[in-house]
């Protein structure tokens, strides 16, 4: 099986993301992050173009998979899943991880949500975990907000008894104690696999780490990678799992 993550920016590099995604429908789970879905109008408060229902333009370049979208503003902003029909899924839902009841409905600072999906492939069921965590506009350090969403993931992930991946953009550094409450049990490949970025020549900006992949000790890794195309400024972390 594979699994793809990526934080597809809002699809501002759209026709080389709608290649990528026509390019690889052997992919079985795509987890995106930053997709809208027939919004009337873009979110953020800076000049970049976006692509106002990107979800839908996916799911018609992959006519074998499922879509899965769970807003996180206004119902057309948020993360989703992409699932090949032949996996079967049993149950799929979200929860929240960061509330922000005074979000004016634009810019960052939106509520969080986490993505989960209880499939059944080749006879064993697996629990994949997608996530969009907080940004603040001030880098990707601990913060208090940021240590309480990590112990919400924390504790869903302990309710969470089949194999399970968690993946998405984090929006933390390696270092920080945010990210070590949810490496605790779990395999981190970005760290396990020597990776040094996870983000394209889109980012600019020094701090080279935003994605991870984690998975559960049942988890056999046949194969990890930060994929070579450059369709948004986050980078896709491909798994082959079994």
């Amino acid at each position: 099986m594979k699994l793809v993550t990526l934080n597809i920016w809002g699809g501002h590099v759209r026709d080389p993301l709608l290649a990528f995604a026509r390019a690889h429908q052997e992919i079985d789970i795509f987890c995106l992050q930053e997709v809208y879905y027939k919004a009337p109008d873009k979110l953020s408060t800076d000049e970049r173009f976006v692509s106002l229902d990107i979800f839908s333009e996916l799911l018609a370049l992959l006519p074998d998979h499922h879509g899965y979208f769970r807003p996180t503003v206004k119902n057309v902003y948020g993360i989703a899943m992409l699932v090949r029909k032949s996996i079967n899924v049993i149950s799929e839902g979200e929860m929240i991880i960061h509330d922000n009841p005074d979000y004016p409905g634009f810019g960052p600072e939106h509520p969080r949500n986490l993505q989960w999906l209880e499939c059944q492939i080749h006879g064993r069921i697996y629990s994949i975990l997608n996530v969009h965590c907080l940004w603040n506009g001030r880098g990707k350090t601990d913060t208090p907000e940021r240590v309480a969403q990590s112990q919400r993931i924390r504790e869903f992930m302990d309710t969470v008894n089949t194999p399970k991946i968690l993946c998405g953009d984090f929006n933390l550094r390696p270092d920080t104690e945010s990210l070590k409450i949810l490496d605790k049990g779990m395999r981190n490949l970005v760290e396990e696999y020597g990776v040094t970025s996870t983000r394209t020549s889109y980012y600019p900006k020094p701090e080279k780490f935003a994605d991870y992949i984690f998975t559960s000790p049942e988890i056999t890794v046949k194969n990890f990678a930060v994929m070579p195309e450059e369709v948004s400024d986050h980078a896709a972390l491909m798994l082959e799992f079994d």
